[in-house]
């Protein structure tokens, strides 16, 4: 007997804008000390692309390059470059908040510059912008494993279809999430930053070389004074050259 011809389900892409929320359509009560619009705006125009792509390959009957378009690597490409952006950007405000201050204080150049962010703390910014994905990347995890379901379903298997739907949505959410976690921790960075900048604007130069050298021109001046006053007796050495 031949086995039964197995018919695969057609991959229908859910419209996952809706789910973005306010990753698509913020709403908040200020602006961030660091503007990202333009980031989160090219974050969220690229997860609609990818969905876009999808439908397109769907059309076309290209199975595998729609599950690649709404795929587990996608999204998280996506995600990495908003955070890698973030980070840069926050790191460019910190150094011109640094310099700005040391500027006004007159801080010597050398001395300010040592104070700029080193490559291990952008990285560490970046890490802490993107702490609150933990629940994102499980939602892409999931996504994956009911992606490699519905590769294989047919016809027949509508529940398997409908949880990569259920999943890509699921996923949409979690991006939301992510995204304003990473708005808080903007917040915070600030304040953790805020005690640097202070001390560089607190910064004022050291008196010690002034008083090194101007306290014994001034006694010399002084001693002087009182020599060419006659109120002190000339040495010899003084003496003999200004004819006393």
């Amino acid at each position: 007997m031949n086995a039964p011809l197995k018919i695969l389900m057609p991959l229908r892409v859910p419209e996952v804008a809706p789910s973005l929320g306010r990753l698509l359509v913020p709403r908040r009560l200020a602006e961030p000390w660091v503007p990202l619009e333009d980031i989160r705006e090219e974050l969220a125009t690229r997860i609609i692309e990818l969905g876009g792509a999808a439908r397109g390959a769907a059309a076309r009957e290209l199975r595998e390059q729609v599950l690649e378009a709404m795929g587990r690597r996608a999204w998280l490409a996506a995600w990495e470059r908003a955070v890698r952006r973030a980070a840069e950007r926050v790191a460019e405000a910190l150094d011109h908040a640094i310099a700005r201050a040391a500027r006004r204080v007159r801080m010597p150049r050398r001395r300010w510059q040592r104070r700029l962010l080193s490559g291990g703390e952008r990285r560490a910014i970046a890490a802490r912008l993107g702490s609150g994905a933990e629940r994102f990347v499980a939602a892409l995890d999931a996504l994956d494993a009911a992606a490699d379901r519905a590769r294989k379903a047919s016809v027949l298997d509508k529940a398997a279809h409908v949880e990569w739907q259920d999943a890509l949505r699921a996923a949409a959410r979690r991006l939301e999430a992510a995204w304003l976690a990473l708005e808080d921790e903007l917040g915070a960075e600030a304040q953790r930053w805020a005690p640097e900048i202070a001390a560089v604007a607190s910064w004022r130069p050291s008196l010690w070389p002034i008083l090194a050298i101007w306290t014994p021109l001034a006694a010399a001046s002084i001693w002087l004074g009182l020599i060419l006053g006659g109120y002190v007796p000339a040495p010899p050495w003084i003496a003999a050259p200004l004819g006393f």
